[in-house]
């Protein structure tokens, strides 16, 4: 029998947005979810033995952002993700754009670590995510980003 439960590819760099990506595992279990990050090392200690690797980059590497981009377009393209939920960094948002492009529904959250203002590529996020959440009521501004609380 065919699994009917949401496809979900869950995308993050390590460390502390893994970390809050991770605290939201007990909401995604109920869906078919794949796990994306950068360091997979960090998935073996929440015992997660599956997981994509992603290149980890930033606005200061552009080649190393181009490579993590088109990785994460093959990584959407393989397991065709009808949802694409990342809490950042930079290849977290290369997902979202490539979840986008094959018609997903994507949701960013954007990093608790953020207070002041919202990170760049939740800025970015605003644009092209579906839906672009904050975990800083101060930073929730006409409904882009939206405020439901922090996920810490």
């Amino acid at each position: 029998m065919e699994n009917d439960r949401i496809r979900v590819l869950a995308a993050a760099s390590g460390g502390g947005h893994w970390e809050q990506l991770m605290l939201l595992r007990p909401t995604l279990a109920q869906y078919d979810v794949r796990f994306a990050t950068t360091d997979p090392a960090v998935a073996l200690q929440h015992d997660i033995a599956e997981v994509e690797s992603l290149p980890d980059c930033n606005q200061n590497m552009p080649v190393a952002s181009a490579r993590c981009a088109l990785a994460a377009l093959r990584l959407v393209l393989k397991h065709r993700p009808q949802v694409v939920i990342s809490t950042g960094a930079a290849p977290g948002f290369f997902c979202i754009l490539a979840g986008r492009l094959i018609g997903a529904r994507t949701l960013w959250i954007d990093s608790v670590a953020n207070g002041e203002e919202l990170s760049m590529c939740g800025k970015l996020s605003k644009r092209f995510a579906h839906e672009c959440w904050t975990q800083w009521e101060n930073l929730a501004a006409d409904g882009n980003p939206r405020y439901f609380g922090a996920v810490l």
